[in-house]
């Protein structure tokens, strides 16, 4: 009995770590794609996809809901990584995606469910009212650099919209830059929130904090700074959040 269960720990063990192995190798098969532009493989480096990811929970049979995709730089490694037995939803801000990522070959099962019909632009949409996704059962919800878009009453919004949409025991993953705790806004800190803020309307949602990230903490960054100033570009410091719904 005891040599049985040995065996079958063995067994689970090998099993877990293949499972592991293999989205760790599909997102690093997705990082050499041609697809992606020698701009955004540059990115590579600071962004640490596979890790972050990888902190994020994500495995290759989730229902995963990515907001704000922008040029689909997140979206160009999680599509081929569920194409076979995930599956992915975009909102907010889709009109990138689907004008130019959606087209192209293996990227067609990717469905926008964007249902406010709005896309960013150079201000964000208010969303002052609650909506929906129309999608549910989500396993994971992601967002990178994108909570400064928006004022509270939207984040609220969106937030109250991604607890909806997720399954219990669902995540919830978010990056972004950091700005001062309840510094006020200055023309140099747009692009970037307070982390202590995002925490707190997050669990107002009904989330539990349950972990964090120094993945992408930049030690001299001083936040002064807005994110596309050249001397502070590519190192910005930002915090990396992770939620569950209970």
């Amino acid at each position: 009995m005891r040599l049985t269960a040995v065996v079958l720990s063995v067994f689970f063990s090998v099993c877990a770590f293949a499972q592991e192995s293999s989205v760790e190798d599909k997102i690093k098969e997705a990082m050499s794609a041609d697809i992606r532009t020698e701009a955004e493989v540059a990115r590579d480096r600071n962004r640490q996809p596979v890790e972050t990811l990888e902190f994020f929970g994500l495995e290759d049979d989730m229902r995963v809901l990515e907001l704000v995709p922008g040029g689909g730089w997140y979206t160009k490694l999680l599509a081929p990584v569920l194409r076979e037995n995930g599956e992915l939803y975009v909102s907010i801000g889709t009109g990138r995606v689907s004008d130019n990522l959606i087209p192209q070959s293996g990227f067609d099962h990717i469905v926008i469910s964007d249902m406010l019909g709005e896309d960013l632009a150079d201000d964000a949409p208010a969303y002052t009212s609650s909506f929906s996704f129309d999608v549910n059962n989500v396993d994971l919800a992601l967002t990178f650099r994108n909570m400064h878009n928006f004022d509270e009453a939207a984040r609220m919004n969106i937030n109250a919209a991604v607890f909806a949409a997720l399954k219990s025991g669902g995540l919830y993953g978010v990056v972004d830059h950091t700005r001062r705790h309840m510094e006020a806004d200055t023309p140099e800190n747009g692009r970037r929130a307070d982390v202590v803020q995002i925490i707190k309307e997050v669990q107002l949602a009904g989330f539990d904090l349950v972990d964090y990230s120094t993945l992408h903490y930049r030690a001299d960054d001083e936040l002064r700074y807005e994110v596309g100033r050249r001397t502070v570009t590519g190192n910005t410091d930002r915090f990396t959040l992770l939620f569950r719904k209970p």
